[in-house]
């Protein structure tokens, strides 16, 4: 693997067995993905997009190939392997959020820190600066219920930035919000990764976030094309 690859994907299937039932949703995908590039992957509904992100990301397996991340293949990991390393080197970013209702913003983001044993003081003052940082200092003690859609994705990217991943995985992150917030969100987005260098791959179905990536990956049926 070439020092500047930070993704490397090696003749990947992914097979979904279900009874007599066989999908195969991923295709002998071949891909690489430099360090500190912003890449998009795109296609229509029932691709493979999320399938590919999940696997490259090794929140699941696959079935044949192999996919290298920093140059450490994820076959050679355990389940419990693979869930520190994500702890520790990657950022998740969700259509929907997945925020906790009953935190606040501040404790949504300081969580994961407090999962890997940082000191309270700690994971709140990282949690606050994270919060300055994607313009939301003035509602750190609001709970989702009380956030705009846009406001929420935000908490979503500080909470993503906690642990200063090399990179950021986003599925959908404007999926769920309007026009205006959508632009704002990928602002941020755009200059995160612009700033810190963090590796930035983001599925969509949105064109105008698709076109603001070094480039694009389109998928159909599995394959890359």
């Amino acid at each position: 693997m070439q020092e500047n690859l930070i993704i490397e994907a090696r003749k990947v299937r992914k097979i979904y067995r279900s009874g007599q039932l066989r999908v195969e949703a991923l295709r002998s995908i071949d891909m690489t993905i430099t360090r500190g590039e912003m890449v998009a992957i795109m296609g229509p509904s029932g691709c493979g997009k999320t399938t590919l992100l999940n696997c490259l990301a090794g929140l699941d397996t696959i079935d044949e190939g192999d996919i290298f991340i920093q140059g450490g293949n994820l076959r050679d990991l355990t389940e419990s392997e693979r869930t520190a390393y994500r702890a520790q080197h990657m950022g998740f970013i969700f259509q929907d959020f997945n925020l906790l209702p009953m935190l606040t913003a501040v404790e949504n983001v300081e969580l994961s820190l407090l999962i890997s044993k940082a000191s309270g003081r700690k994971a709140r003052k990282r949690a606050l600066e994270l919060l300055e940082r994607v313009g939301l200092a003035d509602r750190a003690h609001h709970r989702p219920a009380e956030l705009s859609g846009g406001q929420r994705q935000r908490v979503t990217i500080a909470r993503a930035l906690t642990n200063d991943p090399a990179i950021i995985w986003a599925d959908e992150p404007t999926g769920n919000l309007d026009s205006e917030a959508a632009a704002d969100v990928m602002d941020l987005l755009c200059q995160f990764n612009r700033e810190h260098r963090q590796t930035l791959v983001v599925v969509t179905h949105a064109l105008e976030v698709g076109q603001r990536a070094n480039y694009i990956i389109r998928m159909r049926d599995g394959a890359i094309v």
